[in-house]
């Protein structure tokens, strides 16, 4: 399968999500729709190295598609990363940025005949954000669909007011936000225990995780464990 063209993009909105997280609003000028399937995802070539490979870095998309030729990045700042130093220090609006997508099979599958559990930590949550508004805007029929998202403290619930309104407008909608390390009115602990309570009378489902491979690995272990085959879990490993 031939690769696809690189694209210049630019960047048109900045926002800050988290103290260490910003939104990116990307413009694509030389197409007039970016199309992609919701939990794509688009990789950076940054002018940081010499080598082409170490200048690679791949982020999932967080809007949905909308006909339009604007895609969103959310992005955490890694203290030790090269990639998101340059990005976070030099990237402006108005600035070029080259990329290549939409890449990935990690994308929703239709139909939603199944209850579906998105489990993610950190920015794990962007295609599940795409997924989710795309669900809402195309009126897909579904059954229940359970957001779980764990995150450290509540300062780092990325999109936290927009899937709480997502929630009281979208019937069988359920965002469970859950803290490993604050006290708070929601369910503290981690991502783990949650989906395997609702799991526990075994009912048919499909599971789809995203974020760091530590989450992933245990959290596809416990699902097997349970009794759910391979087939009905969909993964996205972050690094």
């Amino acid at each position: 399968m031939a690769l696809l063209p690189w694209l210049t993009g630019k960047i048109i909105r900045i926002e800050d999500e988290t103290a260490l997280t910003k939104r990116y609003w990307i413009s694509v000028p030389e197409l007039a729709s970016f199309d992609f399937k919701p939990g794509q995802f688009v990789t950076l070539d940054l002018p940081i190295d010499e080598k082409p490979n170490k200048r690679l870095r791949s982020y999932s998309i967080a809007s949905a598609p909308d006909g339009s030729n604007v895609l969103e990045l959310v992005i955490v700042r890694d203290k030790q990363g090269v990639g998101t130093k340059y990005i976070f220090e030099t990237l402006q609006i108005g600035s070029e940025v080259k990329f290549r997508g939409p890449q990935g099979v990690f994308a929703l599958k239709t139909p939603l005949d199944l209850p579906v559990f998105f489990i993610c930590t950190g920015t794990g949550i962007a295609p599940f954000r795409s997924m989710l508004q795309f669900i809402r805007t195309e009126k897909l029929a579904h059954k229940e669909l359970y957001l779980i998202f764990g995150c450290r403290t509540s300062d780092n619930l990325l999109y936290r007011k927009e899937m709480t309104e997502l929630e009281a407008s979208m019937p069988g909608f359920h965002y469970i936000p859950t803290l490993s390390r604050e006290e708070w009115e929601g369910h503290i602990g981690y991502v783990h225990e949650v989906y395997e309570s609702l799991c526990a009378n075994k009912q048919p489902a499909v599971f789809y995780l995203c974020g760091w491979r530590g989450m992933i690995d245990e959290a596809t272990q416990r699902i097997e464990a349970m009794g759910y085959e391979k087939k009905f879990i969909h993964t996205e490993i972050y690094g």
